[in-house]
């Protein structure tokens, strides 16, 4: 079981320094598929309220967080946002396979329970209406008390010590908007779509937590070339790649790597974006080119990993009332295909000899998707938009992502979804994460301690859904506008052989899964999530937010062990504390 505590408290703060006098602030595009948000298009009306009864995201999921205050356009002001998060959880040690040389009797993850939290704050510089410089930072994050994890530290935030002290900046840029667009320039999030392959980790899912989120050093604009009020918006941008799922510019991501091992991921990314008043279509285009230097621990060998890819993603959204009023339909899209060459993925080759040892590149030919239906119906009345709530939400998502069951075919074709997309509570980000670590630890420890392996570190999945094919329905109910009782469940099943591509092969040359069990066996199982939430507002400007999750997971024979014993149930229980303005 998981227990988890979940305190947040945001203030904002409006000085106003000088009266200059300047156009109107280009206005923030309505929540969207662009890569761009919080980025402007010009002429649009900054932090505009729907028109009545318009459908508003919020009417689906309710945080209770306060939007960052607008420009003022006859004067500069800053605001400042701040949130905290607790987190204690308590789950069961999952089953894990064992190093074999190292430590054989470590058959389990070795965390029953933990404590980790994050302080961020977010100022926000508003010069009038002439340009702003937006800023977030987590100024202590990490593992605060409790369990620490053992043999996965192939994986960024492994849990594998006490570290409460940690600081990760996120945001540093400037926006400029002009007559023909927005300028943006600096450190900032990057999001398309349902957050699939970009994702900034700032967007709330009815389970779990986002991660980090994906954060580049980025010149972008974006224009209307229709008008300010137009329908399309075009952005283009140019990345350094800070920190994502893929790369991490300071080499942090693998506990114990060398200072100066980190990636250099360029990418040059364009997106087209038609919307209309009940929805939105478009098109995102990136160019990937990443390396990273390495070498083995215990020999002069180096090494570098390569991939050069190209990523073609389509997504998209629609709501609509239903006829009769009081209700509305929703739903969003997003798929995707990454094509090209790296040396990251795994293979699990013989181990590589000599000073410098370097693999040939292998195709990428990789796809996934998902896509979201769902209806709210909405109650309340009154003269704001925020007088409506939404009373009853039922949607389901299902999802696909490629699978490669034959690493060694010179195909990768293994498609992994964004870590802060989140499905369920356990089974992507708990059972798939840990075993995926696992793998990829024993791995370079004990098969490739003496020479480098490109692709050891690529194999943990850090909680993102990969090769695999789901539903997820999910459920909320709000009796009051402050009170939510929600459910939701995951059926999954993996789209190929669940493979380990570092363990040893069974009889005939197969590699077996993960617990050393039969890799044709697809069932990964089901899942149960269920959950309450509650906002108690304290006046105007605080609200006290309490709640609890809890899931439970039926493993499926995927997780077979090589006696074909299954994996033992697996549950988690979350608390959650919050103070919220």
């Amino acid at each position: 079981m998981r227990f988890a505590f979940a305190s947040s408290a945001t203030l904002a703060l409006a000085v106003a320094l000088a009266p200059p006098a300047a156009a109107q602030l280009a206005g923030a595009a309505p929540a969207s598929a662009a890569d761009i948000a919080p980025a402007t298009a010009a002429g649009a009306a900054h932090g505009a309220p729907p028109a009545a009864g318009a459908f508003e995201e919020r009417l689906v999921l309710d945080t209770g967080r306060a939007p960052p205050p607008p420009p003022d356009p006859d004067r500069t002001t800053l605001s400042l946002q701040a949130e905290y998060q607790l987190r204690y959880r308590a789950m069961t040690d999952l089953r894990l396979r064992a190093p074999p040389l190292s430590d054989p009797g470590a058959t389990t993850l070795g965390q029953h329970q933990y404590m980790a939290h994050w302080l961020r704050l977010s100022p926000r510089l508003h010069l009038a209406d002439r340009a702003s410089i937006v800023a977030q930072i987590d100024v202590v994050r990490g593992l605060v008390a409790g369990d620490t994890t053992r043999h996965v530290e192939q994986v960024r935030d492994a849990r594998a010590e006490l570290s409460w002290y940690e600081v990760h900046p996120r945001y540093l840029y400037l926006e400029v908007p002009s007559s023909v667009g927005v300028f943006r320039v600096g450190q900032q999030g990057a999001h398309w779509g349902m957050g699939l392959v970009a994702n900034d980790g700032e967007r709330p899912s009815v389970f779990g937590d986002p991660q980090r989120g994906s954060l580049m050093e980025r010149v972008l604009f974006a224009a209307t070339p229709m008008g300010p009020t137009g329908p399309l918006l075009v952005t283009v941008a140019a990345d350094l790649v800070f920190e994502d799922s893929m790369a991490d510019l300071l080499g942090n991501d693998v506990e114990g790597q060398d200072e100066g091992e980190g990636d250099r991921a360029l990418q040059a990314v364009v997106s087209a974006l038609w919307r209309a008043r009940r929805g939105e279509i478009g098109v995102y285009g990136a160019l990937r080119r990443q390396t990273r230097e390495r070498r083995a621990k215990t020999s002069p060998a180096r090494f570098t990993e390569t991939l050069a890819v190209a990523v073609l993603d389509v997504a998209g959204k629609f709501d609509a009332p239903v006829p009769g009023g009081g209700a509305h339909v929703y739903g969003e899209l997003e798929a995707a295909t990454i094509l090209g060459s790296t040396s990251f993925v795994p293979s699990g080759p013989a181990p590589p000899s000599g000073p410098a040892a370097q693999r040939a590149p292998v195709a990428v030919r990789s796809i996934g998707g998902a896509a979201t239906l769902g209806a709210v119906h909405v109650a309340g009345r009154g003269p704001r938009p925020s007088d409506r709530w939404g009373r009853l939400v039922a949607e389901i998502e299902a999802g696909y992502a490629s699978g490669d069951d034959d690493p060694r075919d010179g195909v990768a074709r293994r498609f992994t979804f964004d870590p802060s997309h989140n499905v369920g509570l356990i089974l992507f980000d708990e059972v798939l994460a840990w075993k995926t670590a696992r793998a990829a630890t024993i791995a370079e420890r004990e098969l490739f301690a003496a020479s480098p392996a490109p692709g050891i570190r690529w194999l943990p999945s850090k909680g993102g859904v990969f090769g695999a094919a789901y539903v997820n329905p999910r459920m909320i109910v709000r009796p009051a506008r402050w009170l939510d009782l929600k459910a939701g469940a995951v059926i999954a099943e993996t789209t190929a052989d669940l493979v380990d591509p570092y363990a040893p092969a069974r009889a005939g040359g197969n590699l077996p899964n993960y617990d050393g069990g039969d890799r044709r066996r697809h069932d990964l199982g089901v899942e149960l999530d269920i959950g309450v939430d509650a906002r108690i507002a304290m006046g105007r400007l605080v609200t006290i937010q309490l709640g609890t999750e809890a899931g439970a997971f039926f493993p499926g024979g995927a997780f077979d062990d090589a006696a074909g014993a299954e994996l033992p149930d697996q549950y988690l229980l979350t608390l959650k504390l919050g103070v919220i303005h």
